[in-house]
């Protein structure tokens, strides 16, 4: 199995947050390293990152931001520092709460591995029989016509932009995609896919060879969710600023 990083941004998430999954998972996956990024926590985030870090010490990193930056921005630092000082095949970053299991990483990877011509691969909720998707009908709803809309601007048929699983092969534009910050705090994930179709001719292949959308089997809303149905009108507003400002 190749090797990957995978980075973990954490805002307040002392109570949700599950140690133990991510020990145990490390135990048995030693081709996992995660980077644990605290975004400006004002709860005891930091303190239980660093008692985590220490039952994993080689496999684990924090990253302590005193300041806020939104999930966009530590993301994109967790993404660099990845880059800059380890050694893996693949980054990604995933969501803290496990609305994802993190088994389906390894799945993810596997694709990655056994097909060469893929350098993304995105994880995609689709509520198929044989799948166990769990999303408030609001935000499914409110999230098909914003990945709709998504998909025409990007001139992509992509289903889900914005699910928390995401993982990249190691490639000498990666850096490129993430070396700026974001317009966007939230809907960073359409940023970096249409800084991907930006990069100049001949760099990387086109989006529709390179992205793998993966169905994923299990995906659930858990409690405490930082995204509110309010915040799908800030992304439509940063969906202008991205592509015509």
């Amino acid at each position: 199995m190749i090797s990957c990083a995978l980075v973990i941004p954490c805002y307040n998430e002392a109570e949700r947050l599950r140690p133990e999954v991510f020990v145990k998972f490390a135990r048995k996956h030693s081709n996992i390293h995660f980077i644990f990024a605290n975004d400006g926590s004002r709860d005891g985030t930091a303190e239980v990152l660093e008692r985590l870090a220490a039952l994993i010490p080689t496999q684990a990193t924090v990253l302590d931001n005193q300041v806020n930056q939104g999930k966009a921005g530590v993301v994109r630092q967790g993404m660099l520092h990845a880059i800059d000082h380890l050694d893996v095949e693949a980054i990604g970053f995933w969501d803290a709460d496990l609305a994802t299991p993190l088994s389906t990483a390894i799945d993810m990877l596997s694709v990655l591995e056994q097909n060469s011509r893929f350098v993304m691969i995105f994880g995609a909720r689709v509520k198929l029989l044989g799948r166990e998707i769990f999303r408030k009908p609001e935000r499914h709803y409110l999230g098909r016509v914003f990945a709709t809309i998504v998909s025409v601007l990007l001139h992509l048929p992509i289903y889900d932009t914005q699910c928390g699983a995401k993982i990249f092969r190691r490639t000498p534009y990666l850096r490129t995609l993430f070396a700026t910050p974001f317009v966007s705090r939230w809907i960073f994930d359409v940023e970096i896919i249409h800084r991907f179709q930006q990069l100049p001719p001949g760099t990387a292949p086109a989006a529709t060879e390179a992205i793998y959308e993966f169905s994923l089997p299990y995906w659930r809303d858990v409690d405490g969710s930082k995204v509110k149905p309010y915040d799908f009108l800030k992304a439509f507003l940063d969906l202008y600023r991205i592509f015509f400002h």
